[in-house]
């Protein structure tokens, strides 16, 4: 009887019970393809299997790897590149279309839960971009609404860490000035929706820039004294919490205190060049190695211990065709030819496991696009980032 009087109060109410989740349990990965040697996605999506990650994430839409995704049960959001955001944003046609024919033609086969409209565009150099973004994160979700998928698949957009300012100790930080004024509507639309804050943090990428300032075993999740925000009174022992705690204060700052922040991208490369001394195959596995153990814990920050930990880890492959820094070609948890690049424990794959597939030939491959600029880890570098500001 109490279930009937609820289900009669949701009705009576009009109270919108089915909401679309992008991410269910608390960890995920990013499946990078900007590389000419790395496993067909058909044997991608055993790999993934055999580790048991369900949540995945791709940087577009390439109809080889939904196909590959067909039956699987694995989770994916899919990206619309920053190369069509303007497109999408002046045009609601080519939004209903592009919907249809990457998202809503491959469902419900394919487990498309997300998509993910254009990567770190606020806070970067192009203005005409960011001002678009808005107008192309609504022409999507209506087109989902008119596809009758909108309850299924959820929309989001994520940030770097370029968009905040004044961010040391975490409880002070808001969003940069110039940013804040195109961040607001959107988060006001998001809200509307139900969609979280996706942000792309890399403890990797802060002690990298500020080894002087920040203590290694801070980013690593390894025991250190950590820091103290006077202001929350509240004490952080590794940076990712201080990271998202900054931002949500950001959220905070800008009235939307009860939106949820999930990490979109985080990641330790395992080599890089002179200048990234903490490139190392033992500093990737013991920020790996712990980062699962942490978000096994199904625990929040210090700041909102009741939203739970969600993370996509970056990368799913070392990608040897990735501009930039050296260590941009070295993110993966599995090497090319699908071996372990080090071991951080995944239940249900073992080293035979990831050997099997080294076996196999690879003339099979189907690369599809290889789209790099929508998620440069070099965009998630700012002059105010949270790395100038974490000191210990």
């Amino acid at each position: 009887m109490r279930i009937l009087r609820f289900l009669f109060l949701v009705f009576s109410l009009g109270i919108n019970v089915l909401v679309a989740t992008a991410f269910t349990g608390t960890y995920g990965i990013n499946y990078g393809r900007i590389a000419d040697n790395i496993p067909s996605p058909e044997k991608v999506v055993t790999l993934l299997k055999a580790a048991k990650i369900k949540n995945v994430r791709i940087f577009d839409a390439d109809h080889s790897v939904l196909t590959a995704f067909k039956g699987s049960g694995l989770e994916l959001v899919v990206g619309l590149p920053n190369e069509y955001v303007k497109e999408m944003s002046s045009n609601a046609d080519h939004a209903l279309t592009w919907v249809k024919d990457n998202v809503k033609s491959f469902l419900p086969e394919t487990k498309i839960v997300g998509i993910a409209v254009g990567n770190e565009v606020l806070g970067g150099g192009d203005y005409d971009l960011a001002v678009a973004l808005l107008g192309a994160v609504k022409n999507i979700h209506n087109a989902t609404k008119t596809l009758h998928i909108d309850k299924i698949v959820q929309i989001s957009t994520a940030h770097s860490q370029g968009v905040f300012a004044n961010s040391y100790p975490p409880s002070s930080c808001i969003f940069k000035e110039g940013v804040d004024q195109l961040m607001k509507p959107l988060l006001e639309f998001f809200s509307e929706i139900h969609s979280p804050f996706c942000l792309n943090a890399y403890p990797f990428l802060a002690y990298t820039y500020n080894p002087g300032k920040i203590d290694i075993n801070y980013a690593l999740f390894q025991p250190t004294e950590g820091i103290y925000d006077e202001k929350s009174n509240l004490h952080y022992d590794n940076l990712l919490d201080a990271q998202i705690d900054a931002a949500y204060a950001a959220l905070d700052d800008a009235g939307f205190k009860k939106m949820e922040v999930i990490i979109t991208e985080t990641g330790w490369a395992s080599h890089g060049d002179q200048s990234e001394p903490g490139a190392t195959s033992s500093n990737a596995r013991t920020y790996h190695y712990n980062l699962k153990k942490r978000l096994a814990k199904r625990k929040g920050t210090p700041l909102k211990p009741k939203f739970v930990l969600k993370a996509y880890i970056f990368a799913l492959f070392n990608e040897n065709s990735k501009p930039g820094a050296g260590s941009e070609k070295y993110y993966g948890l599995f090497k090319a030819d699908g071996s372990i690049s080090y071991d951080i424990g995944f239940s249900g794959l073992k080293s035979s496991s990831a050997s099997s597939l080294s076996r196999v030939s690879f003339k099979d491959f189907r690369g599809g696009r290889m789209w790099a600029g929508s998620y440069s880890l070099l965009s998630a570098i700012s002059a105010p980032i949270l790395i100038l500001l974490l000191r210990i």
